[in-house]
C-alpha cells in the first residue's frame, strides 16, 4: 500500500520504536507526521505502512527523557496503551507530535462546541 501524496505533512524522518516482545528491541522506522496521525513505515520507500497511530485514539504524549544522545518518549492511546519511541536528541519528534496532537485535540474541541450550540438553538423557543 502507497501512501499518497499529502499536503498535510508536518515532519517525515526516522524514529526508532521499541518493539512488543519479550526482549524489546529499539526498531527503527521511516515515520509521516500528518495533521491527523503518525504513520509508521518498514521501509524508506514508504510503500509498506506497519501502524498508522490516528490523534483520535491517542491520549496524549508522556514520559518525555532525554539521555545524551537519545530523547525517549511514550504515545499512550485511548486504550491506555503505552507505545515506546526514541529519536536523536536534535530530531524534536516528541515536540512536533505533542503540538499536532494539541491542534487536534483543540479543532475537535472547537467542532464539539460549535455542534453542541448549533442543537442548542434549534432547540431552543422563540420568544
Amino acid at each position: 500500500m502507497k501512501m499518497q501524496v499529502n499536503t498535510d505533512v508536518i515532519m517525515e524522518g526516522e524514529l526508532e520504536k521499541r518493539s512488543d516482545n519479550l526482549l524489546q528491541f529499539w526498531r527503527k522506522k521511516q515515520c509521516v507526521l500528518t495533521r491527523d496521525s503518525l504513520n509508521l513505515f518498514n521501509d524508506s520507500q514508504k510503500k509498506t505502512k506497519c501502524k498508522e497511530l490516528k490523534f483520535q485514539s491517542i491520549k496524549k504524549l508522556d514520559s518525555v527523557e532525554r539521555t545524551g544522545k537519545y530523547i525517549y518518549f511514550t504515545i499512550v492511546t485511548t486504550d491506555n496503551k503505552e507505545i515506546d519511541f526514541r529519536c536523536p536528541d536534535e530530531s524534536c519528534w516528541n515536540a512536533a507530535i505533542t503540538m499536532a496532537l494539541i491542534d487536534f485535540q483543540n479543532k475537535k474541541a472547537i467542532q464539539h462546541f460549535r455542534s453542541r450550540q448549533n442543537s442548542e438553538r434549534r432547540v431552543a423557543p422563540c420568544v
